[in-house]
């Protein structure tokens, strides 16, 4: 009996995000209005979400220092008591009000990212160690083939963020602000400012995941 060929699937080449990337997953924001009554992610949080009210704010930078305008920031994290939204949760029931998940294109004009949430709670590492309040965060934009993910850490949280057991993991201990986003109050309520550089002498650390 003649051995038959096997058609083998080959693995389709990577693709930067392109120009329309906005136009898929945040079409209102783009102009296109009627598809969904607001995109995925645009909100957050509503009037009964427990915990502190803080915006999130920042622009993702080149290698040159240029400001991305179609840069496409996601973010994911725990409500204030720690938990995350889903079925995966098992230490107890997360925030109904609360989404855990938000999506902000950059600005046309500023390439500026702003998320309005609530500051996270402390979450377990794998080994049972508390984590400090942070946030998931990842990018994609024009030339960059695969999505980038890196975490947004709280500058007034210097104990809590001494004693992660993932910032502690960081080699380069000069690198280890890139991920601290400092507390200021711009407007009504306090906002941490995390800009995002992908390369260069300030280039955030992003996490291999």
């Amino acid at each position: 009996m003649m051995a038959q060929p096997l058609a083998y699937l080959k693995e389709s080449p990577s693709q930067t995000a392109g120009p329309y990337v906005h136009i898929g997953c945040t079409p209102n924001y783009s102009g296109i209005e009627g598809v969904y009554a607001e995109d995925l992610g645009a909100r957050m949080v509503d009037a009964e979400t427990q915990g502190e009210r803080i915006r999130i704010v920042g622009r993702v930078f080149d290698g040159v220092g240029t400001a991305l305008k179609d840069a496409l920031v996601e973010i994911w994290q725990a409500d204030a008591q720690g938990l995350y939204p889903g079925p995966s949760e098992t230490r107890g029931t997360a925030d109904p009000h609360f989404s855990g998940f938000g999506r902000s294109p950059g600005d046309m004009t500023t390439g500026e990212f702003v998320f309005e949430t609530i500051k996270p709670g402390k979450v377990p590492f794998k080994d049972g160690r508390p984590q400090a309040p942070h946030v998931t965060v990842w990018i994609v934009a024009r030339g960059i083939n695969l999505g980038l993910h890196t975490r947004m850490y709280f500058g007034d949280e210097e104990a809590a963020n001494a004693a992660d057991p993932v910032l502690a993991r960081i080699e380069h201990r000069a690198r280890v602000q890139t991920l601290i986003a400092p507390r200021t109050q711009e407007g009504d309520v306090p906002t941490y400012r995390f800009d995002i550089h992908l390369q260069g002498e300030n280039e955030t650390i992003f996490f291999d995941i």
